[in-house]
């Protein structure tokens, strides 16, 4: 089974647009993460050179173990204090259509048709993005790239955030 897929994991929060729906029966209309991808390998890609890196090794980290692969990509999220020039700060999602050019560059990929995969689309912190698609799946091990950088050394690289956080193992790729 090769190609991509945009799924909601269970656990994931969705807006209810329809005032009308609870939010009782929006969780029940959420749809379950496939189990052909549970003991997954979890990697966390933008595009970057790194997350290439990171994206190979963890095809042959799920081609070795026989496991799915579930490919992450976290959206740009934005304080609002950004756009109204106000406290408190509150984080609005920003149209962030690199995961649609993503999905289509992966399906077009020879190497992957390898494992099974899939794309899920996640907004907000990285880290935790990553840590809690690899809670939802049960993740063997999350992959992600080093940060190289002045960004990386000020705030701390996601790999390093992720590795003293994360309940599961965590590779980083240089």
């Amino acid at each position: 089974m090769a190609g991509h897929e945009f799924s909601e994991p269970e656990g994931r929060k969705r807006q209810v647009a329809d005032h009308t729906v609870t939010p009782q029966a929006a969780e029940e209309t959420r749809h379950a993460c496939d189990p052909a991808f549970k003991h997954g390998v979890v990697v966390g890609f933008d595009g970057s050179m790194s997350s290439e890196r990171a994206l190979a090794y963890a095809i042959g980290m799920a081609h070795r173990s026989g496991s799915g692969l579930i490919i992450v990509h976290v959206a740009n999220r934005l304080p609002t204090t950004v756009w109204a020039g106000c406290e408190p700060p509150v984080f609005v999602d920003v149209p962030d259509h690199r995961t649609e050019v993503l999905g289509l560059e992966l399906a077009c990929a020879e190497y992957l048709s390898e494992v099974p995969w899939i794309l899920v689309e996640r907004g907000g912190d990285i880290c935790h993005e990553l840590e809690e698609v690899g809670r939802e799946y049960s993740a063997d091990a999350i992959v992600v790239g080093s940060t190289h950088g002045l960004v990386g050394r000020i705030f701390g690289s996601v790999a390093g955030r992720l590795a003293r956080r994360a309940q599961r193992p965590v590779v980083v790729i240089p």
